[in-house]
């Protein structure tokens, strides 16, 4: 790819940001000493049980390395080899993780068409119908992601209506939680009325896309799919052994609701940009603009241009749809200075 030569941020992907200063200084702080590994000092289990009062008091948490770890970790509590598990046509375990749920889990990924990336009881049902048939795969999970990859937002009434219908079928139903925070955000409500609150059995929650260096977290609210995890986390390589180090980023994350603040910020700048491309001749934004993801269907000539001045990705070839991610330090000077770019090809500059 092309890449501007000078310094910028971008609209690529919150994966491009940096880390936020409240997170490097909370690592730093952390480096002190010697403490017990694989997170069996003290100040890991003190911010596990800060997270437990995030989520709820009964919720058990893991910390691990990657996005794809979590969810394929998580997904291994809940499904066995001649399992499958039901998600979106754009779900990220099912579009952009390698195959990585089949190969180490075994099971088969059942996808569901949507318009907007959020999957309801009719496209679970559409996988149900084989239940008892020794010739098939078996559902015993759903996956669903919040945000979803088209950065739209499942409400609370909507989760919890999939989570009954899932669990009235003997489902358990995960929630990639990458964007979590940005959904959150959108809702103005906490993490734990749109998780356990709402039915999820597991979740993993995202840390890296919202600030943090490396780190994400599986959060469990089924006491039964935690406990032989420890175990699998081990084995599936997603033990770190110097665990404070992504403790202390959870830490940082929680003080003050850094989560929100960033998520929110992430999500005005979206919104700013959204609003601003809509109204440039022959750019029409695609979906509900709610969390921090633009998706928008660009004049083909504008797109090359376009990621000279700032980076971003074509989601879609044929109809010319391009995907933009803010992030926490994204500003509105990088919003205007874009727009500008797009305002100047389309002749109004």
């Amino acid at each position: 790819m092309d890449m501007p030569d000078k310094p910028r941020r971008h609209l690529a992907s919150d994966n491009w940001s940096g880390v936020h200063r409240e997170v490097i200084d909370a690592m730093a702080a952390a480096n002190s000493g010697h403490l017990a590994s694989y997170g069996h000092d003290d100040f890991t289990k003190s911010v596990v049980n800060r997270m437990k009062d995030v989520f709820g008091g009964a919720a058990e948490v893991f910390f691990v390395l990657t996005g794809t770890g979590a969810n394929v970790l998580s997904l291994q509590t809940m499904a066995r080899p001649y399992n499958a598990v039901i998600c979106s046509e754009t779900a990220h375990i099912y579009t952009s993780e390698c195959g990585a749920p089949e190969k180490h889990v075994g099971c088969k990924l059942l996808p569901v068409a949507t318009t907007d990336g959020k999957i309801d009881r009719d496209g679970i049902a559409s996988h149900l119908q084989y239940i008892g048939d020794d010739h098939s795969a078996q559902p015993s999970a759903v996956s669903i992601s919040q945000a979803t990859e088209y950065g739209t937002v499942y409400s609370i009434n909507e989760i919890e209506t999939l989570s009954a219908f899932a669990h009235a079928h003997d489902l358990r139903v995960h929630m990639d939680g990458a964007r979590l925070a940005n959904a959150a955000s959108h809702l103005g409500v906490s993490l734990r009325e749109l998780t356990s609150g709402a039915g999820i059995d597991a979740l993993s929650f995202g840390g890296t896309k919202n600030g943090l260096m490396a780190g994400e977290a599986v959060v469990f609210f089924d006491p039964a799919l935690a406990r032989d995890f420890a175990f699998r986390r081990m084995q599936g390589m997603q033990l770190a052994s110097k665990m404070r180090f992504i403790a202390a980023q959870f830490d940082a994350l929680l003080t003050d609701d850094l989560w929100l603040r960033s998520a929110a910020h992430a999500n005005r700048m979206a919104a700013l940009l959204g609003n601003g491309l809509s109204q440039l001749p022959g750019v029409r934004v695609t979906q509900k603009v709610q969390a921090n993801e633009v998706f928008a269907a660009l004049p083909r000539e504008y797109i090359a241009p376009l990621q000279k001045e700032c980076y971003f990705h074509v989601w879609n070839e044929e109809t010319s749809e391009a995907r933009f991610v803010t992030s926490f330090d994204t500003t509105v000077e990088d919003i205007d200075a874009f727009l500008g770019a797009a305002r100047r090809l389309a002749g109004e500059a």
